[in-house]
């Protein structure tokens, strides 16, 4: 199984993509912007696409989240989109980066399972 090359401190599992609509009104700084967020530990890839203003992001949820990147968004005053659908993805990307933050250290748990100790019926 041959598995892509990410840069150092991404793993595969906690991998996550994501597209962001930025407000076109702030998108001047976006070059600055975008080479600090290239520089963030735990940051696979980032591109800006200029036709649709959406800012594309894959990186490693277990240690990066969207908050760290809108913090680097915000010191460079770009701000993300301010339609319902982008507010809308924005926040179920922060749920799934808590949860994939939350459960990287715990095993995985199945009730198919006998409880230590127990015998299995016959």
């Amino acid at each position: 199984m041959n598995k892509k090359e990410h840069r150092l401190g991404v793993s595969e599992d906690n991998l996550v993509v994501r597209h962001l609509k930025l407000d076109p009104q702030g998108v001047g700084n976006i070059q600055e912007a975008i080479g600090e967020i290239d520089s963030l530990y735990g940051l696979d890839r980032v591109s800006f696409d200029e036709k649709s203003q959406v800012l594309n992001l894959a990186y490693d949820a277990s240690r990066l989240c969207l908050d760290g990147i809108e913090d680097v968004l915000a010191k460079h005053h770009i701000e993300v989109g301010h339609d319902w659908w982008t507010h809308f993805k924005e926040g179920y990307y922060k749920f799934v980066d808590e949860n994939v933050k939350d459960n990287v250290g715990r095993d995985p748990w199945s009730c198919h399972q006998s409880p230590p100790g127990k015998r299995p019926k016959r």
